[in-house]
């Protein structure tokens, strides 16, 4: 979070591109893990935006534990997304390119999510969305994800 800071204390709320990654967590009934927003009270998948030096890999792995309180390791990328644009509630404009993964827990410990990131998680059937979704870029992955489970029998 200090490399965002440092950009945004140069530029202030102007347009950046951003690059991030995310990630669905699935449990045994095929429902996913969310999260629900600290700074907006919606809900999205866990993930964030990359540090310097990380890859989206790293990232989502870095994000999910940092969000969720879970270790993950990326199993399958779903999609890459670049073609969202969304504004802060304090103002901050980004155009994400956000890395989607399907992931799997890689340890039995869990930890505390950040207060500051997120206020709960949840699991949510994926036949019953949550009541807001973060941004369009999160409904996108909401139905990347529906398909991508409705097509495979073997998850």
């Amino acid at each position: 979070m200090a490399y965002i800071k440092e950009i945004r204390d140069l530029v202030g709320n102007r347009p950046l591109i951003m690059t991030s990654a995310s990630g669905a967590l699935l449990n045994k009934q095929k429902a996913v893990l969310l999260q629900e927003r600290a700074d907006t009270g919606d809900w999205g998948f866990p993930g964030g935006y990359m540090e310097f030096g990380e890859s989206f890999e790293q990232t989502v792995k870095r994000e999910f534990k940092e969000d969720a309180g879970v270790e993950v390791v990326p199993v399958k990328r779903l999609a890459i997304f670049d073609q969202n644009f969304y504004t802060y509630p304090n103002g901050d404009r980004v155009q994400p390119v956000n890395a989607f993964y399907l992931v799997e827990e890689s340890s039995a410990k869990h930890y505390q999510p950040k207060i500051t990131e997120t206020t709960t998680t949840e699991y949510f059937s994926l036949d019953k969305e949550p009541p807001r979704f973060f941004n369009s870029q999160h409904e996108q992955m909401w139905q990347i994800l529906k398909d991508f489970i409705h097509n495979r029998k073997d998850i």
